[in-house]
């Protein structure tokens, strides 16, 4: 049984169902049969310069139109975005324009399987193969895709399920009923083909007459010219084609009935901030992401400080509304005098993907967090920066112990790894972000750089450590172009940030914060 895995580099999956318009604001969700076999089709002509369909891709595609497939589909909300499309007319010497919108499905970095319950003969297998892993992009141009093919026993998720509705069978619990558009049967469409060319040669033949005036044989030939000859035909046929010759839809296309689970596609607005998970949590763990989806667009690394900052701000803010204090937040105590010590919440963006942008944000307070802060965090749905996109979707990732965070694995467990050491501790740490002194630098005593480093450790009640200067090479010297200071606020004393490594008396775990800015990121160490 053919199965192919999709997956979309953007995020999003644009296409609109058959016999809607763009601007109703509907995703064709799952990808319809008639769609991805299309897709199939066209990805021959485009990367294997087919001149016409061959014997093996006839097989493959007549097989695949056979029967319905089974998807099983990723986690996706309806999103859209709006743009004013220039119509080429001038009126009182400005462009007209018209409002067009672009309705998708957020997928993040979800995967859809779909399965034909069909077999293929080995060639058309192979060329089903090669076809999936060349495709570039599935429904609107900018729905890119990478696919592969799965072999036919490979076990299908378990959630996530559409599949075709079957007659007689009544409404099923969980789900819901989407119609979508695939191609008729070959067989099927050569049979309605014969009869409705037959049914329109009566139309425009001559009443008694064995032989066909040639005004007859045009109307003849223009009739025939009317229906593609196969289901191969009907496939490469483009919209404008069939529109042409008034059709209301595409020759050889049905329409089906699916069964989807309930909450494939969510599509109701967001929801109010959730209660606060029982009782307190000193981490929160926030990912990053852009309207279209870029990692790439991003901030980079060398913003921690700014964004941070952005991001407190935006928390403080949402705690205007909720009338209870919140120390662990704003770092003041209900007189509004600053606390003490650091245990309030550190601000921590992070780059868990290793790509040299921001990602996430642990939010990270040895108090706990608290029902206020909890409902802040939940409250905030974005945040800024400064240049590029611009704004930054912010959605709760995890709420947990810094313990917890531990059993993340796959690709972001190493860099959980390196925040936070082994669960015994490590005894060597390095800098991940440059230290800027809290005061001015001197020669020597409790104000030069080791001494200064040390109160910083005595401070936070870590055990005693030796402080090496580490020299700039290949590996620190991205540390010198860190953002060293914030835009409103207490600043540096002294603009310069510095590579260090520590080694303590004995084991310590992390997150390790130093120096100015502490609590947004800056001074922060990893795993050595």
């Amino acid at each position: 049984m053919p199965t192919l895995v999709l997956r979309f580099p953007g995020g999003r999956y644009h296409a609109t169902p058959g016999g809607h318009h763009v601007n109703e604001g509907l995703v064709e969700w799952p990808p319809s049969p008639w769609r991805l076999v299309r897709a199939l089709v066209a990805t021959g002509y485009a990367t294997h310069r087919w001149i016409a369909v061959p014997p093996e891709g006839r097989r493959l595609i007549e097989a695949l139109s056979s029967v319905l497939p089974e998807y099983r589909l990723p986690p996706a909300a309806l999103g859209h975005s709006r743009h004013y499309m220039p119509t080429g007319a001038v009126e009182k010497f400005r462009a007209r324009t018209t409002l067009v919108l672009d309705t998708f499905a957020d997928v993040a970095d979800g995967a859809l399987w779909v399965r034909w319950p069909v077999s293929l003969d080995a060639g058309a297998q192979a060329l089903f193969g090669t076809l999936v892993a060349q495709l570039g992009y599935l429904g609107r141009s900018e729905s890119w895709v990478i696919g592969r093919e799965l072999p036919d026993d490979s076990p299908l998720p378990d959630m996530g399920r559409a599949f075709p509705h079957v007659q007689g069978t009544g409404p099923l619990r969980g789900f819901e009923q989407v119609s979508v558009t695939a191609p008729a049967e070959p067989a099927a469409y050569a049979s309605w083909r014969e009869a409705e060319v037959r049914r329109a040669f009566e139309d425009v033949s001559s009443s008694g007459s064995k032989k066909r005036t040639k005004k007859q044989q045009r109307d003849a030939d223009a009739v025939v010219e009317k229906y593609p000859v196969d289901l191969i035909d009907c496939l490469e046929r483009d919209t404008a084609w069939w529109r042409g010759r008034q059709w209301s839809h595409a020759p050889g296309a049905r329409v089906v009935l699916y069964w989807r689970e309930a909450r494939a596609l969510e599509v109701a607005p967001p929801a109010t901030a959730r209660p606060a998970s029982a009782g307190r949590f000193d981490a929160m763990l926030l990912a990053l992401s852009t309207p279209s989806g870029s990692k790439s667009a991003l901030p980079r690394t060398t913003r921690t400080l700014p964004q941070a900052d952005l991001l407190h701000k935006a928390l403080v803010s949402k705690l205007g509304f909720q009338g209870e204090p919140c120390p662990e937040l704003s770092g003041r105590d209900q007189n509004g005098a600053p606390l003490k010590g650091h245990a309030h919440a550190h601000v921590l963006p992070l780059d868990l993907d290793a790509d040299g942008h921001l990602d996430h944000v642990l939010i990270h307070a040895p108090m706990g967090l608290g029902s206020a802060a909890q409902r802040a965090i939940r409250a905030l749905r974005k945040t800024y920066m400064k240049g590029g996109v611009g704004e930054l979707q912010v959605a709760v990732a995890a709420v947990c112990s810094l313990a917890d965070l531990r059993a993340v694995g796959g690709e972001l467990g190493g860099a959980i790894d390196g925040l936070l050491g082994p669960i015994g501790g490590a005894k060597a740490w390095v800098s991940a972000t440059p230290f800027v002194p809290p005061r001015h630098l001197k020669g020597r005593g409790r104000s030069c750089l080791a001494g200064q480093v040390e109160e910083e450790i005595e401070s936070r009640g870590l055990p005693r450590a030796s402080v090496e200067l580490l020299p700039w090479t290949a590996e620190t010297l991205p540390l010198r172009h860190f953002v060293r200071r914030r835009q409103r606020g207490p600043q540096p004393l002294v603009d310069v940030g510095f590579p260090l490594r520590l080694e303590f008396e004995r084991p310590v775990a992390g997150p390790i914060c130093l120096g100015y800015g502490s609590h947004f990121g800056m001074g922060r160490f990893s795993l050595a």
